[in-house]
């Protein structure tokens, strides 16, 4: 399988974001990335970024199972991207939720045309 061309500045933009509760006391949460690829889409490879207090793997299970999923990863999910995150988990609820929405906006800036999720 090809990879979108702009996934290095993604990664490298993923990288680029800190945490401040990573792995404190409490600290249970993760967010989390999923490549998407839709081919009727005219770039067809996009990301969706979310967050949880499950593992994230079994999130992505649910994800395409169709509980409490998102129809972008339900339908389009490839698997889950844990080198853009792994630096930043496990979180406390509230830093979870701020860098869902910071991690979606620093993708899209880095060039990636589709991002799901981040809110």
């Amino acid at each position: 399988m090809v990879g979108p061309d702009w996934m290095p500045a993604a990664l490298r933009a993923a990288r680029t974001l800190l945490a401040s509760t990573t792995g404190s006391r409490g600290a249970k949460h993760s967010v989390y990335v999923i490549l998407l690829h839709d081919s009727r889409r005219p770039r067809p490879w996009g990301l969706y970024v979310g967050q949880t207090s499950r593992d994230p793997d079994w999130r992505f299970d649910q994800h395409k199972a169709g509980y409490k999923s998102s129809g972008p990863v339900r339908r389009f999910g490839v698997r889950l991207l844990p080198e853009f995150v792994e630096h930043l988990n496990p979180l406390q609820q509230w830093e979870s939720l701020e860098l869902e929405e910071g991690l979606a906006e620093v993708l899209r800036d880095a060039g990636v045309p589709w991002v799901e999720g981040g809110h």
